[in-house]
């Protein structure tokens, strides 16, 4: 496929979690067996899409520049190890760009500050994963609900996230993902003090350029997720009618972490 994207145009931003074929309960139901990503990312190429980081197409946004003729974006949260041992050589066979992004006091070392729901990555994994050209983006460190923390604990959540990834990898992130995709404007805020230049929420929608650099919308791959409902998150069918339960449970979410926060004397 040839010509390049509009900078208007909306782009899927694949939102993953475990790549494994027996994770724990906790994380049965956002994650994909190693088999299923595979037939995802062959379906990536087989429909002419080029991935490409988050930096990478925030950049773009930023500055202008024209992307390829069907970009799109494959993401991981968290950390999860089988992101190393399964979709690694997946991405390394397509030559696909991706993004992982970790909460860091999850992860296995001497960073580790307990509460992962699985096997996670360890350092020397994370740094194979960059010298491969992942994007290792920020996740908090502790993977907290963001938006119902007090200013000192958010400002903690977001700079120990960024200063822990620069220390082990020799350059710090700079873009994040809100766990659980909840955020506001003072957690975008704080994000963007903390040296993030671009973040991701949730929202099951595409993402376009209007929606700011600070709230980029991804779509759920989950183990439920079949083939062809694959297709049309890619293509960008039907999304809003694909998730319209979860759609509905964020709206009564968001009320009632709102009204949280406004008794905790939080601006949300």
């Amino acid at each position: 496929m040839t010509g390049t994207a509009s900078g208007g145009a909306p782009v899927p931003v694949l939102m993953y979690h475990a790549v494994d074929r027996d994770p724990a309960p906790a994380v049965l139901g956002l994650s994909v067996t190693p088999e299923a990503f595979a037939a995802q990312m062959a379906v990536v190429a087989e429909r002419g899409f080029t991935p490409l980081t988050t930096a990478g197409l925030a950049a773009a946004w930023r500055d202008g520049t024209p992307l390829p003729a069907r970009p799109l974006l494959v993401t991981f949260d968290d950390g999860y190890e089988g992101v190393h041992r399964h979709a690694l050589p997946v991405l390394a066979k397509h030559s696909f760009a991706s993004t992982v992004f970790v909460s860091t006091g999850w992860l296995r070392g001497k960073h580790d500050g307990g509460g992962a729901l699985d096997t996670m990555l360890d350092w020397a994994q994370v740094r194979e994963l960059a010298d491969a050209g992942t994007e290792i983006g920020g996740h908090s460190h502790s993977h907290p609900q963001l938006d119902q923390l007090d200013a000192g604990r958010l400002r903690f959540e977001t700079l120990r996230c960024r200063e822990i990834v620069g220390e082990e990898l020799g350059t710090a992130p700079v873009s994040f993902a809100y766990p659980y995709g909840y955020s506001s404007r003072r957690v975008r805020r704080a994000v963007r003090e903390a040296g993030f230049a671009q973040a991701l929420a949730v929202g099951n929608a595409l993402a376009r350029r209007r929606q700011g650099p600070y709230a980029l919308e991804r779509v759920t791959v989950r183990r439920s997720t079949g083939a062809e409902e694959f297709v049309r998150l890619i293509e960008g069918r039907a999304i809003a009618r694909n998730f319209a339960a979860d759609r509905a449970m964020t709206k009564g979410y968001a009320l009632a972490r709102r009204a949280r926060g406004a008794l905790r004397g939080h601006w949300i």
